[in-house]
């Protein structure tokens, strides 16, 4: 199948429901012409039945970013199945209930320091895990943002942990460089998706975008993100990294 993929073995995290920008990503690489395998958690069965929607069958692999099992045995998991990766995405995020909608200034560090973990550390540890899957041609890391130059409101400790995934791969571009490893991010608008609905009070973010949008923004529509990922992916953007592409409509750019 040809596709500006064609080759390119991918490893996508996060897919959850058709709703999520994670499975578009999953959908449209194999669509443009990727090996894909996905990673799940906490419910791989979940994962399995929702990639059955998927134009061609996957191999899903259970995977807990915070633990370090998990992580070791990625390697040989992937190895076996698709013999390498030229492409990582990462689709994670999560943070405690008492971390999310009002509550930030009395939120425990125990909270934070999972939010922290599970949504910005993760994105160099899963990244360290898969790097001995990478040939020396290099390959592409590409993560899923909100735009964390503003707070929010209800996201809370969300906000910051996002701003540390935003650090977090600049930093990785740096590093990984020297390796021909890109490493961006998509800020998407806000969706109607798992992780929306997790956030107390979330439809108030959809209101700012209704009002400040040049281009319609559809939350029910993740496909526009995913194909943000899919072209980061490609090596249609081979001197890209550090960088952080908006994929909201435009939001990004007007004050009011």
């Amino acid at each position: 199948m040809s596709g500006i993929l064609h080759g390119k073995r991918i490893l996508v995290t996060g897919v959850l429901l058709e709703s999520s920008i994670a499975f578009h990503a999953a959908r449209l690489a194999q669509e443009q012409g990727a090996e894909v395998m996905l990673t799940a958690f906490p419910r791989p069965s979940l994962t399995e039945r929702v990639a059955r929607q998927l134009p061609r069958p996957v191999e899903v692999v259970e995977l807990d970013v915070a633990n370090e099992e998990h992580l070791a045995r990625l390697e040989d998991v992937v190895r076996a199945e698709l013999g390498g990766l030229d492409g990582v995405v990462h689709s994670i995020g999560f943070a405690p209930q008492d971390a999310l909608g009002g509550n930030f200034l009395n939120t425990p560090f125990a909270s934070v320091a999972t939010a922290m973990h599970v949504s910005a550390y993760s994105l160099k540890s899963l990244t360290m895990a898969c790097l001995p899957l990478m040939s020396e041609e290099g390959g592409s890391v590409v993560g899923l943002t909100f735009d964390a130059q503003y707070a929010w409101p209800h996201y809370d400790w969300m906000g910051p942990a996002k701003a540390a995934l935003e650090a977090t791969s600049r930093y990785m571009a740096r590093d990984l460089g020297k390796r021909n490893i890109r490493c961006n991010l998509v800020a998407a608008g806000p969706l109607n998706s798992m992780a929306a609905k997790s956030i107390p009070g979330f439809t108030d973010i959809e209101g700012v975008w209704n009002r400040r949008s040049p281009l319609e923004w559809d939350v029910e529509d993740p496909e526009p993100a995913g194909r943000g990922v899919v072209a980061l992916l490609s090596d249609w953007f081979p001197k890209t990294t550090g960088e952080i592409v908006h994929v909201d409509g435009g939001v990004h750019a007007i004050g009011a």
